[in-house]
């Protein structure tokens, strides 16, 4: 038994998927870096696996705890968060059909639609998802697709996911949340309504920026033969040395969660009232206008943490670049912290669109260290301004 249906997260996040070796004992399941399977007489396949592209048992071990983690029935891996992306897109969608997404998600999602499915006929509008009326309104008879983040990437926004699939299923339309910022330790979308959940596993389920990797994780059956297909058709598969590293991190998803959700809290309420920051976005202040929301949907608000300084972009980018522990990069959710001007990093995409990011703003993901030394490094970033 590999999946201890009933255990508890942490329990699963060690043990579902993660059989020990039956020849050697060995408690870690060893990678298996290999491209294709003797076969026992054309068409003997052992244990069903043919071509690494088609099904490999270090992927599979990683699905089957995806699966289990977000209390899904299949799961899917891919070398990327936007390959896990296409994929689902393309399973779900044709020329006439539209997406109607949140007006604050990341810049390469919106991308992706925008550049790649939007020529091809689909068409695309956003609306502010933190607003049901706001969704009520933009849904049209060609709606195919909701495509929610909540926190929203990068001011935090909180959408109502269970009011959001009521909406969806009410109109025929899917359902899909991005739990990357939250993870399924924090937050479990499918038991609150939604059809689909994606990940960048590159982010907190791999832990420590050292993998790039994606997944969609569905309780639907039929859906699933078509993004399987997909996955398997196009082959846009994670490896199997990548779905090994992005298994290591997700062991130690839990603690690590709390660690981040505990230093961004604590860093919030240190910068709330600032002489220099406009604003403070960070679900986990009672000021934070989805608080309330986000309190009743998560387990902990998570290490993504947005402000707004009161100064131009000039000043705003001298300040990103001007921290020790807080390191200027793309990407987040690894054990360091990260800080990232979305304007011209990750959302520059989106400049000149609804979803445009203000040049005053800069995302931090922020890490496991000592507190005391990221609260030293941002408020006397802020200082020196």
């Amino acid at each position: 038994m590999t999946d201890f249906p009933t255990a508890g997260f942490s329990t699963r996040a060690l043990r579902a998927g993660q059989a020990f070796d039956p020849t050697t004992g060995a408690v870690v399941p060893p990678v298996y870096l290999t491209s294709t399977f003797v076969q026992d007489g054309v068409g003997g396949f052992r244990g069903g696996y043919e071509y690494a592209r088609g099904g490999n048992p270090t992927r599979d071990s990683l699905q089957q705890l995806l699966a289990s983690l977000e209390g899904g029935t299949h799961a899917f891996s891919f070398g990327s968060g936007l390959a896990a992306e296409d994929a689902l897109l393309r399973a779900v969608l044709r020329p006439g059909d539209a997406v109607l997404m949140a007006n604050d998600v990341y810049g390469g999602t919106h991308r992706l639609v925008n550049r790649l499915f939007v020529p091809w006929g689909v068409s695309l509008s956003t609306a502010d998802f933190s607003d049901l009326d706001a969704v009520r309104a933009a849904i049209t008879p060609a709606t195919r697709v909701l495509w929610v983040e909540t926190p929203s990437n990068p001011l935090m926004k909180i959408t109502d996911i269970a009011a959001l699939a009521a909406i969806g299923h009410e109109h025929g339309i899917l359902v899909v949340v991005d739990n990357t910022f939250a993870t399924p330790y924090l937050q479990q979308p499918l038991s609150l309504g939604a059809d689909v959940v994606v990940h960048s596993t590159t982010k907190y389920l791999g832990g420590h920026s050292d993998v790039v990797g994606g997944a969609v994780i569905t309780a639907d059956a039929e859906l699933a033969d078509k993004v399987g297909f997909l996955q398997f058709g196009a082959g846009a598969v994670s490896g199997p040395f990548d779905a090994w590293l992005t298994v290591r991190g997700i062991k130690t998803l839990g603690v690590r969660m709390d660690r981040h959700s505990a230093n961004a809290q604590a860093l919030a309420e240190a910068l709330v009232g600032h002489p220099k920051l406009e604003a403070v976005y960070y679900p986990g202040l009672d000021t934070h206008p989805g608080h309330a929301l986000a309190a009743a949907q998560m387990r902990a608000f998570g290490g993504m943490l947005t402000i707004a300084l009161r100064a131009g972009g000039d000043a705003t980018k001298a300040f990103a670049n001007s921290m020790d522990y807080f390191q200027l990069a793309e990407s987040l959710g690894g054990v360091e912290s990260l800080v990232c001007y979305p304007s011209e990093m990750t959302h520059a995409s989106v400049r000149g669109t609804e979803l445009e990011v203000p040049e005053n703003v800069v995302r931090l993901s922020v890490g496991i260290e000592d507190l005391d030394d990221l609260r030293d490094d941002l408020l006397g970033a802020l200082d020196r301004l």
